[in-house]
C-alpha cells in the first residue's frame, strides 16, 4: 500500500482521540494522521496491527490511556473494536512489542515522556486485543488532502 493511503479512522473515546489511520510513518503522514507501521498486520487479519503517532499532537492524551480502554478502528467496510490489555515504556530499537501473534491485537506506539522537550529517549506503548468486528458500514472516513 502507498505511504499516506487512508485505511480507516481511529477512535478512542474516553480520551477523546480521534484520528485519520494511513499508510506509513512518514513526516508528511504523520503530520496529518496517525500512521499504520508497514510490515504489521492490516485490520482483518490475525497478527499484531502497529499504529505509530506524536506525542505532541494526536497521541498527546495517549499518556492517560488505561486497561480496559475501548478502541474503536474503523474502516470502510467494517469496525474493529479493542480492548487495552497493558502498557509499557520501551526503548526505540525494541520492535519486540510489534511481533505478529496469533489473534488479532493492536499497538499503539508514540515517544517517551510526554512532556520532553526534542527528541525523546523511550517509546511508550498500548497494546489491545480485540473484542469485536462489527459489519456494515461504518461512519464516513474522512479523506486526507495533500
Amino acid at each position: 500500500m502507498k505511504e499516506g493511503a487512508v485505511l480507516g479512522r481511529l477512535d478512542i473515546p474516553r480520551l477523546r482521540i480521534h484520528s485519520v489511520v494511513c499508510e506509513g510513518v512518514g513526516r508528511l503522514t504523520l503530520s496529518l494522521a496517525v500512521g499504520h507501521i508497514p510490515g504489521t498486520a492490516f485490520p482483518g487479519e490475525s497478527g499484531n496491527i502497529g499504529i505509530a503517532g506524536h506525542r505532541d499532537t494526536f497521541f498527546h492524551a495517549l499518556k492517560n490511556i488505561r486497561r480496559g480502554d475501548l478502541i474503536r478502528f474503523q474502516t470502510p467496510g467494517k469496525t474493529y473494536l479493542f480492548t487495552v490489555e497493558s502498557t509499557q515504556v520501551v526503548q526505540p530499537y525494541d520492535v519486540s512489542v510489534l511481533q505478529s501473534s496469533r489473534s488479532p491485537e493492536l499497538t499503539l506506539v508514540t515517544c517517551y515522556p510526554f512532556y520532553y522537550v526534542g527528541s525523546a529517549p523511550d517509546r511508550f506503548v498500548a497494546k489491545a486485543r480485540q473484542e469485536a468486528q462489527v459489519l456494515g458500514i461504518p461512519e464516513m472516513v474522512p479523506q486526507v488532502h495533500r
